[in-house]
């Protein structure tokens, strides 16, 4: 193993970047490369590091059990764990919790944990969460997940009445994203878990999965949805939306911050116009998220929670609104942010009779020249002989 290392340490930064999570950007850097794991059909994508840093300032794991159903190389669990340390916490106070199908990827995220000294419980073996949950019935404080996109063949029919989805609807065989969103919910802790986790934009509106989405809003699970640019993660430009479920919305107190009730409310937020930050280097186009950003998106939800906030008017068009479970309720349970953003229509802005005057003197201008080289072709062809009057 110190051979291995040996050699990890000696490429070079100027391929990777001065990254931290060094053994995960060689993961992401083959995944770019090889398209290990990383076909449309598996929908499996190591997660950018900007994005994960996205997750957990807004949903704060800084003490307490931290849990991924699906946690690749541990990517999540190390960039929480900078977070903490950067809070001047203890990364010690954090227990990680996780599962990863692929044994070799499985192998490599023992690895990275251990060699920064992160306590964690990946289970003895590497497999499925849906077949084979090696953590049934733990609860966790946090979840903070990438699951794959869209993934088929996950279902299984020991998984019909499982009571994952007992008090829902047994998610689509098709797809498993309402599979991971049921189970990630069944391992938070009833009164205090709070979750944050991506998934394609298709689960903000599937027809067949929108019962389960209705229960969700009904039973005020979902605190928060996060529509990201495109083109964050480099090995595929899927769109992608940031979910954030709470199970407890009512007032009280959250790392040292007092948060108001909102209860049968949601926070939209639209990112997609974030893209001014491109990552030189890369062969196809990719932006990432600055800490400029990641502050001012967090400081934004979080302003929303804290005491003092009204929740009915708390919204700036084109960017976020907070939105009642009734208005939720007249859209179907659509969960796509641009029903409830509202969007400016910039034309009613123009000042009409400042504009034609504008143009008008354009056009006359126009009009002008048009006659003057119609005079002097009129003069040109009189001078050879041949008048075109």
């Amino acid at each position: 193993m110190k051979k291995l290392i040996d050699e990890v340490n000696k490429i070079s930064h100027k391929q990777f970047g001065e990254e931290k999570d060094l053994i995960g950007r060689v993961y992401e850097y083959f995944l770019k490369e090889f398209a290990v794991n990383a076909t449309k059909e598996e929908g499996e994508f190591y997660t950018p590091h900007d994005v994960v840093q996205l997750i957990a300032t807004m949903i704060e794991p800084y003490d307490g059990t931290l849990y991924d159903p699906c946690c690749g190389s541990g990517g999540m669990f190390i960039q929480s764990a900078e977070l903490v340390e950067s809070k001047q916490g203890d990364i010690n106070r954090i227990n990680v919790y996780g599962q990863e199908k692929e044994p070799a990827t499985y192998r490599l995220a023992k690895m990275n944990l251990a060699l920064r000294g992160i306590s964690h419980n990946l289970g003895d073996i590497s497999d499925s969460s849906f077949l084979n949950d090696l953590h049934k019935g733990v609860y966790f404080d946090y979840i903070m997940a990438n699951p794959p996109f869209n993934l088929k063949g996950w279902y299984d029919s020991t998984l019909d009445n499982d009571p994952r989805w007992a008090d829902y609807q047994r998610p689509p065989e098709s797809n498993a994203n309402y599979a991971w969103i049921l189970h990630m919910l069944s391992h938070l802790k009833k009164q205090t878990g709070v979750a944050g986790f991506l998934l394609a934009n298709g689960a903000l509106n599937d027809s067949d999965t929108i019962e389960i989405r209705k229960k969700l809003i009904q039973k005020d699970k979902v605190e928060a949805i996060i529509v990201l640019p495109r083109a964050l993660f480099i090995t595929t430009d899927i769109s992608v939306t940031l979910w954030i479920l709470n199970q407890n919305k009512k007032a009280r107190n959250y790392h040292g911050r007092n948060l108001r009730n909102r209860e049968h409310e949601i926070l939209f937020m639209d990112l997609r116009t974030w893209t001014e930050n491109p990552v030189k280097g890369e062969s196809k186009k990719k932006v990432l998220l600055d800490s400029t950003q990641i502050e001012k998106a967090a400081n934004i939800y979080h302003t929303w929670q804290n005491e003092g906030t009204d929740g009915s008017h708390y919204e700036v068009p084109e960017f976020y609104r907070s939105v009642d479970i009734g208005e939720i309720e007249k859209n179907n349970w659509s969960l796509i942010p641009s029903k409830y953003i509202k969007f400016i229509d910039h034309d009613l802005e123009i000042n009409y009779e400042r504009e034609m005057s504008r143009i008008q003197v354009e056009m006359q201008e126009i009009m002008k020249q048009e006659k003057k080289s119609q005079q002097m072709l009129e003069d040109a062809f009189r001078g050879i002989g041949y008048g075109i009057e």
